[in-house]
């Protein structure tokens, strides 16, 4: 559903603010199957003495971000209560809401640093940070700004408002677009593990069929092949051989064994690269025999001169 990022000084008042948009969230949900789920440090028994070291630091934020990957849903509404200061780690929580097909907001609580100071001396929970420490984080806050898409929309609550706007960031994660993954959120599906050697059989048997096909008789226009597949088809029976059937447009030449070989070469190498990228210049790729002999007689085409 959506992702609410909180973010603020440290002692600024943002777990107060997570629970208020919490109890208005779930009060106000539509569906008894729609969750509102905050993550803190708190629930991940994160101490605040993890914020004195840089290295402690980075293991603290990589522990809330799997406990977000493993909880953003699209049936959740996850509130992530902290103080989020990095404008990398809010950008890395932006991309993974896109890339789990989920609404983004976030909610910016504003305090002055003497106030957050005052409210750090002041609490007898256990949950204070050290002065220093305190000091620190403020100085390398990173503000949100309305003006980057991995911010906004971006709802600011100063520290003495009674309550945020909670109908307005209502609106923003129940009914504001949801945008699509990108070339860099979204998960690319890895080749099969015989990609390769459907790649040379394929375009190995079509090359020779080409050729058979040629020494039978002149070639030119549309043809089909047909050459023997890796693995039967679920349309024939056991003791049955599958065939695949490819068409293709030829011009009206001989064609040469080099040639094919040539444009066969420059096929593999590029789908070569797709084993590893997942995809090429053109998209996805089909790794079946079927989908890699369309595309090679595609490729043939093109190579060959053939204008569709």
């Amino acid at each position: 559903m959506a992702l609410i990022t909180i973010s603020g000084y440290p002692s600024s008042g943002k777990s107060t603010r997570a629970a208020q948009i919490h109890d208005f969230l779930s009060s106000a949900a539509s569906s008894p199957q729609l969750k509102v789920k905050v993550i803190s440090d708190d629930d991940l028994a994160i101490d605040r003495a993890s914020y004195d070291d840089s290295l402690q630091e980075k293991t603290t934020r990589a522990t809330l971000f799997t406990a977000i990957t493993r909880h953003i849903a699209r049936d959740t509404i996850l509130i992530v209560d902290g103080m989020n200061y990095i404008k990398g780690f809010r950008y890395q929580l932006y991309c993974k809401a896109r890339e789990a097909g989920v609404r983004v907001a976030t909610v910016y609580v504003l305090a002055m640093p003497d106030q957050c100071r005052k409210w750090n001396d002041e609490r007898g929970d256990g949950k204070k940070y050290k002065p220093q420490t305190l000091d620190a984080l403020i100085q390398r806050f990173e503000e949100p700004s309305s003006m980057v898409r991995w911010d906004a929309p971006l709802f600011s609550v100063p520290w003495d408002d009674p309550t945020p706007p909670l109908e307005r960031i209502s609106d923003a994660v129940t009914t504001g677009i949801i945008k699509p993954p990108n070339v860099g959120t979204q998960i690319t599906p890895k080749a099969p593990t015989d990609a390769l050697r459907t790649l040379e059989h394929t375009t190995n048997a079509l090359v020779s069929a080409l050729m058979a096909a040629q020494a039978a008789g002149p070639l030119g226009g549309p043809i089909v092949l047909t050459v023997d597949a890796l693995e039967p088809s679920s349309n024939t029976s056991g003791n049955e051989s599958s065939v695949l059937r490819i068409r293709l447009t030829l011009p009206h030449r001989a064609l040469t064994l080099s040639e094919l070989q040539r444009l066969k070469r420059q096929f593999v190498a590029a789908r070569r690269k797709a084993v590893t990228l997942g995809s090429t210049e053109k998209g996805r790729v089909e790794w079946g025999e079927e989908g890699v002999g369309r595309a090679f007689a595609e490729f043939l085409e093109e190579g060959l001169g053939i204008v569709r």
